[in-house]
């Protein structure tokens, strides 16, 4: 069969397959729930959401996959505050999972970042999913968190090359970012019933989550 694939910015009509196939991709991966779809459903009314680099991907006429962008900021060390991007939640319907469909969502959304005159994206995750697609790790450009420590699980990619060189930097998340565990839950409540099960995956996004870079 002929696989007609389509990327395009995700309409109105959208938000619940969108919805729906984040919480398939994400419950019981990173915890015995989870609270991704929750963060869909209330980023796309906040200030710092782009709607312009909301896509989604089409196979043969159907979404199964969808990546969003708010934005985000770094402070250098003399205060100066750089607007960049993260991305999030990035979600391909499970049964098309690891067949190349979220990267080609990616490299098209970066395409789109960069005409539009971003050069940073910073994220959050496992670095096996993403040091593929140029991503390093944070202390390879001296971008912190508060407090100075260097979370292994964030990530930066420049696009454009040489942008944060020469400084220190502070990240500093959308406060959409922020979610309420309690009000997660309460819509995750509303919905379709889902069982909440172990996965090995939940240690491995524990470890990461709590790791840090020392060092060089």
């Amino acid at each position: 069969m002929v696989k007609n694939i389509m990327i395009r910015n995700e309409k109105k009509a959208d938000y619940e397959v969108v919805e729906k196939i984040t919480r398939e991709a994400f419950y019981n991966l990173y915890v015995p729930e989870c609270v991704e779809h929750y963060l869909v459903h209330i980023m796309r009314e906040h200030e710092d959401f782009l709607p312009e680099l909301d896509f989604v991907l089409e196979l043969n006429g159907e979404v199964i996959g969808n990546v969003m962008y708010t934005k985000a900021r770094l402070l250098d060390e003399d205060g100066n505050k750089k607007e960049i991007l993260t991305f999030g939640p990035l979600c391909i319907k499970p049964e098309y999972q690891r067949q190349g469909y979220g990267k080609k969502l990616i490299e098209y959304s970066f395409e789109r970042a960069a005409e539009l005159g971003y050069d940073v994206v910073v994220i959050f995750g496992s670095p096996a999913n993403y040091v593929g697609r140029g991503f390093k790790s944070c202390k390879k450009y001296d971008v912190c968190i508060e407090g100075g420590k260097y979370p292994a699980a964030m990530m930066i990619k420049e696009l454009l090359p040489d942008t944060l060189k020469g400084h220190k930097w502070c990240y500093y998340d959308s406060p959409v970012m922020m979610i309420s565990e309690e009000e997660a839950l309460k819509y995750d409540d509303t919905l379709e019933k889902m069982e909440k099960e172990y996965r090995p995956s939940q240690d491995e996004f524990y470890i990461m989550s709590h790791s840090f870079v020392e060092g060089c």
